[in-house]
């Protein structure tokens, strides 16, 4: 099942630690696409550094919460901590779509309930697949144009 994630790091070595992710997945899923990398400003939370952004398209046959187990796996492995929401991170990785699927539970939103909203993620999502749609907004290509333009 086609899935997109997308990864962000601002603390330690950003670059490395979303290669690092990114070399990580490939082991657990089959790694279809990945963006190029984008700086961009922190949404929310406290004064930080810019984040390092990218999207990769990857195909796995894991049920929906297993696969957000492996990527929260990774997070651990990377040095992630959750003390801050919104905070700084080593890396963060969101399961923005994953199929058809769509999941209003506790343990997962799927899509992304902000997917929609985040030029973070459909910036670089429609570089590497400009025909998507977000299954509950509609084509990505779209909802990027109507974005504020960046500060």
């Amino acid at each position: 099942m086609k899935a997109v994630i997308a990864l962000g790091a601002n603390i330690g070595d950003p670059r490395a630690n979303v290669d690092l992710a990114i070399a990580l997945l490939r082991e657990a899923s089959d790694v279809q696409a990945v963006s190029s990398y984008y700086t961009t400003a922190p949404v929310g939370g406290p004064q930080q550094p810019d984040y390092v952004n990218a999207v990769c398209i990857v195909e796995s046959e894991l049920p929906a919460l297993d696969l957000l187990s492996v990527m929260h796996g990774i997070e651990k492995t990377l040095g992630r901590q959750r003390n801050e929401r919104w905070g700084p991170r080593t890396i963060d990785l969101d399961l923005i779509q994953y199929g058809s699927i769509i999941s209003h539970s506790e343990e997962l939103e799927l899509p992304h309930p902000r997917a929609h909203e985040r030029r973070f993620v459909l910036e670089p999502w429609c570089e590497v697949d400009p025909a998507a749609i977000l299954l509950t907004h509609g084509p990505i290509k779209q909802l990027l144009a109507q974005l504020p333009d960046r500060p």
